[in-house]
Order: C-alpha cells, then sequence, then structure tokens
C-alpha cells in the first residue's frame, strides 16, 4: 500500500479547488452536530480507493472516524456499504465529493478492468495498461488496474525504452533506432518496438529487442507474427482493441494485450453518501469521546 504523503499534495489541492475560502453551504449547520454516514454502491463492480477516502476524510478533519467495511478488490452490488463515517456533520459533508470523486473514478478503472481480465479468462494472455493517464493521477489509475485483475505497462518514459513510428522515422530505421538505443541504455532496461507491419516484426527479431507491439494488427497478421516470433520476445497487441474483440485477439497467442481505454475513457463507477444518525454535541463532550 500507498503511503500518505505520497498523495498529500493531491489530496490537498482536490480540496482546496473544492472548498476554497470556506464552504458556504454548511455554514448554516450548528457547530456542534456529529453524525454518522455510509458509503454505498448504486452498482455493480469492483471498488478500488478506499484508503483514499479515509485519507480525504481525515485531511478534512483529523476528528472524522472512517471504518472500511470492504477492501479494494471487493466486488459489489446495488446497496452494498463499503465505508462507515462519524464525526463532525460538517466536515463529513465538506469531504464527501472529492471522498467520491476518487472512489468512483478508482473503482470504474478497476472494474473496467475486471471484464476485460473475464474475457480472456483461461488464456495465457495478461491485460495491461498504457500512458494515457490523467496528469497526477498516473499511480492511482495504474494501481486501480491492479485492482481489477491487469498488469502494468511502464510508468514512464524513464523505465523502459519503447520505440515508436515517429522515433524510428526520425532515424533513418527500425535497426538504427535498435541499435542507437543499445549504446544508451544498461543491460537491465528493456526494449519495446512498435510494429506496423511483418516486415517490421521480422526486423525486430532480427535486432533482438525485448517486446514487440503488433500495432493495429488484423488478425490474421497477429497470427503470422506470434508464429514467426516464436517466443523470441514477449508479443503486445495494442491499438483502438475494443472489450468484444479481446477474446479474438487473445487467442492469436500475443502475450499482452494493452488497452489505453482502461484509464483515459473509462465510465465512474456511482457511488452515494448517505447520512445516518445526527445529534448535537458540545466541544468538551467531543473531546472527551
Amino acid at each position: 500500500m500507498f503511503a500518505t504523503f505520497q498523495f498529500q499534495e493531491l489530496i490537498d489541492g482536490a480540496l482546496k479547488e473544492d472548498i476554497g475560502t470556506g464552504d458556504l453551504s454548511t455554514r448554516i449547520l450548528p457547530e456542534d452536530l456529529i453524525g454518522t454516514a455510509k458509503l454505498y454502491a448504486k452498482q455493480k463492480g469492483v471498488v478500488a480507493g478506499l484508503w483514499l477516502v479515509e485519507q480525504v476524510f481525515q485531511r478534512v478533519d483529523s476528528r472524522i472516524l472512517v471504518h472500511r467495511v470492504l477492501n479494494d478488490g471487493d466486488e459489489v452490488n446495488v446497496g452494498v456499504v463499503v465505508v462507515e463515517i462519524s464525526g463532525p456533520l460538517s466536515s463529513i459533508l465538506q469531504g464527501e465529493r472529492i471522498a467520491l470523486n476518487f472512489l468512483q473514478h478508482l473503482s470504474g478503472i478497476a472494474t473496467a478492468t475486471k471484464r476485460a481480465v473475464d474475457q480472456v479468462t483461461g488464456l495465457s494472455v495478461s491485460i495491461v495498461d498504457t500512458r494515457k493517464t490523467l496528469p497526477g493521477w498516473r499511480t492511482l489509475q495504474k494501481y486501480a488496474v491492479r485492482v481489477g485483475g491487469g498488469q502494468n505497462h511502464r510508468f514512464g518514459l524513464y523505465d523502459a525504452v519503447m520505440l515508436k513510428d515517429n522515433h524510428i522515422a526520425a532515424v533513418g530505421g527500425l535497426t538504427e533506432a535498435v541499435q542507437r538505443v543499445k549504446t544508451q541504455v544498461g543491460h537491465m532496461i528493456k526494449i519495446e518496438v512498435e510494429c506496423e507491419t511483418l516486415e517490421q516484426v521480422h526486423e525486430a527479431v532480427a535486432c533482438g529487442v525485448d517486446v514487440i507491439m503488433l500495432d493495429n494488427m488484423d488478425l490474421v497478421a497477429m497470427r503470422k507474427a506470434v508464429q514467426y516470433i516464436d517466443q523470441r520476445a514477449i508479443v503486445e497487441a495494442s491499438g483502438g482493441i475494443q472489450e468484444n474483440r479481446l477474446r479474438e485477439v487473445a487467442e492469436t497467442g500475443v502475450d499482452l494485450i494493452s488497452i489505453g481505454a482502461l484509464t483515459h475513457s473509462v465510465k465512474a463507477l456511482d457511488f452515494s453518501l448517505d447520512l445516518g444518525d445526527i445529534k448535537a454535541s458540545t466541544k468538551a463532550s467531543w473531546e472527551r469521546s
């Protein structure tokens, strides 16, 4: 699990953006009101980000108590309670939207990933994400992919080499690009090459790259590429692969299917917060509790 400080700036920024100079709506509430609340699912899916919900409410007001009823990765149905909350009512209401934003978005990613993974059950293929993530949210979004049963592609430009069409064009060819990279990076760094044709696949194999991406190839070309590569490199299929095509793409024998939509086009999973008991409490009695 992540350390709190890793996302404190993101949480603080979100709260500052929402609350600004002060919540005008909760000013109508008496200061001594304390209450309880429950976060529950309004859709079926996979929950992710419960620990962030806790951090958001704690950041708003350290007196808020958060109890996680479920864990990240658990499947939920409509009406299932995932978090119970108690504390100063105005503080709970101030943290509500930001907590829901984190929870809904990450749960949406986990749910979409789980659907994709289920499509290829029984086949030796992994569903992976891409770098098509929201700025500042990459680690969280990739975490949600893992919660849903997927795996992570590279995290950034710094942890693996991926030579795409523009890199290849800029230096005059695939072989030249690979040779230049090999003089610049250490032996621990994997090299992936994007291939749009079978001719490029042959060239990439000859160069001894670690991963070959089959970019927007049809099923016939994918099968031929997998047969030719013959386990001499990891094979990744990519390029707008829709959920209803995952099974047939996986059956070509590729090792990975990368899906940018898992993070850049996912639909949030709907959750809601309902208040429970509300009562007045003096500051002194609250501090004693």
